[in-house]
Parts: C-alpha cells; structure tokens; sequence
C-alpha cells in the first residue's frame, strides 16, 4: 500500500466491517478519527502514554504532575 506524506489514512476494508465499525462507533459516540488516534497511540505509546495534567483532589484546578502537590 502506498504511503504519502500527508495526515491522511487511506484503508480498503471489507464493507460489512465498515459498517460493524460505524455503528460500534455510532453508539460509543466517538468518531472514527478520534477512535483510530487513540488506538495508534496506544500501539506506539502503549503504556510509557501517560496524562501530563491531573486534577487536584484538593481544588479544582489542574496541576501538572511534576508539581507538589
């Protein structure tokens, strides 16, 4: 398959699981960017992925987690 340097995916699949995958989608409504960045990330990332921000239990505010707390 023939990849360019842009930001887009281009994938042939099976109708049907097209389908299956917009109505899983649909119903977690999340869209099929949203799903495929996640889910690339996790490949790439996996568990070294963390949250730069976690909210204070404390406030409301947010505070980096290289802060004290």
């Amino acid at each position: 398959m023939a990849r360019g340097k842009s930001g887009r995916v281009v994938l042939e699949i099976d109708p049907e699981l097209k389908r299956q995958l917009y109505a899983n989608l649909e119903n977690k409504q999340q869209t099929m960017k949203d799903w495929f960045i996640k889910e690339a990330e996790s490949l790439i990332y996996g568990a070294k992925q963390t949250t730069l921000f976690t909210i204070s239990e404390k406030t409301t505010s947010y505070k980096h987690k290289t802060e004290d707390k």
